[in-house]
């Protein structure tokens, strides 16, 4: 059966990462490429499509503004060129995008922010919570603190894992290259582009090179891994040659790229992370709460009768009917304590309880398997 191919003017969720190769060159920010991008952005927002940017950029335009020399960067000099061009890249967004309408946000995270999982649901819930309210995030490595132990080290990695967090659809890596090929396009004429991976299998694998840029990190081995991750998650993932005016215009009216495509769906792949995760305690819920569990509606602390074992919160726990058989499993959006606290009451006195004001669900449908 043929692959059947995404479109991106169909995407629900769209992450977009743009390397530096793009973005700077020689003589500074390419303004009018920024420009025809961020009309794409827009054009993509007016047709219901939530869009995130995961833009490298910073350091390459802090360097110039300092005046650093060409080359490698030290780590303190790279930090400080961080710290200057970060400023430049994010109001350039900015700007480009408020004729439009377009509101934005600046997000800078690192890969603890991932690895730890109450920073991985605090940066989900910002995520989520910016894009309900119509924001484009422009994200960003938090090169200003990251060292090699906790950075993601290119931003094709970063954009994979912000794909599959924020439960994009689609991530569409902007390189210098239109796509993957069986060999170095540049070196060996008998090279074939790719237009679809079903699989990444050893010999897609071997098929990574290095980078053909001076200005960015990641190559096609880091585009490879990104891959992985994304369609592990549930996403689809292009590699795309984005130097071209309105370049998400060109990929969706048929510009060559290389699709790696999903066997599941974003929901569906959370779904089977966290079903596949180790409960660390138990919920009780009276019959109500099961009832309305069955209907795919969320747990409120009303319905619970009793919490079992210690866990923080975002862990997994299992949740139990009446009778103590397994009803459903979840991340839990209170701490073992807090969950005891709240349990039969309603949502609207947790703050009351907690002294602080909670979140109306102990375990969102979103992170629930029933």
């Amino acid at each position: 059966m043929a692959a059947v191919t995404p479109e991106l003017g169909r995407a629900q969720r769209l992450v977009v990462k743009i390397g530096s190769a793009l973005l700077v060159n020689g003589a500074g920010l390419r303004a009018e490429w920024l420009r025809g991008l961020c009309d794409d952005v827009a054009r993509a927002r007016a047709r219901g499509t939530d869009v995130v940017l995961v833009s490298s950029g910073a350091i390459a335009l802090g360097r110039q503004v300092l005046g650093l020399p060409t080359g490698p960067l030290r780590v303190e000099q790279s930090q400080a060129a961080a710290a200057v061009g970060q400023i430049k890249l994010a109001r350039a967004y900015e700007e480009a995008l408020a004729p439009h309408g377009v509101k934005t946000a600046q997000l800078l995270v690192t890969l603890d922010d991932t690895t730890d999982r109450r920073r991985y649901l605090n940066s989900r819930a910002t995520m989520q919570t910016l894009l309900g309210l119509g924001v484009v995030p422009i994200m960003n490595e938090n090169d200003t603190v990251a060292t090699d132990e906790i950075r993601f080290g290119d931003n094709d990695r970063l954009a994979a894992q912000i794909a599959v967090t924020c439960g994009a659809d689609q991530l569409l890596l902007l390189s210098d290259v239109d796509g993957l090929y069986t060999a170095n396009p540049k070196t060996d004429p008998a090279a074939r582009h790719l237009p679809v991976v079903q699989q990444i299998t050893p010999e897609i694998e071997a098929m990574g090179g290095d980078p053909i840029s001076g200005l960015s990190k990641g190559g096609m081995k880091t585009k490879l891994l990104a891959a992985r991750t994304a369609v592990a998650g549930g996403c689809a993932m292009a590699i795309a040659e984005g130097s071209v005016l309105n370049p998400l215009s060109a990929v969706a009216n048929g510009a060559r790229v290389t699709w790696f495509l999903p066997d599941t769906d974003p929901q569906a792949a959370r779904k089977r992370w966290i079903a596949a995760m180790k409960p660390k305690g138990e919920i009780t819920v009276d019959a109500g709460a099961a009832l309305a569990l069955g209907q795919g509606k969320s747990l409120l602390p009303a319905g619970v009768t009793a919490v079992s074992g210690r866990f923080g919160r975002g862990d997994p726990v299992l949740v139990l009917d009446p009778q103590g058989a397994r009803l459903a499993a979840g991340l839990v959006r209170y701490a073992s304590t807090e969950a005891r606290a709240i349990a039969g009451h309603r949502s609207d006195e947790i703050q009351a309880i907690l002294g602080y004001p909670g979140r109306a669900a102990l375990i969102h449908r979103d992170d629930m398997v029933v």
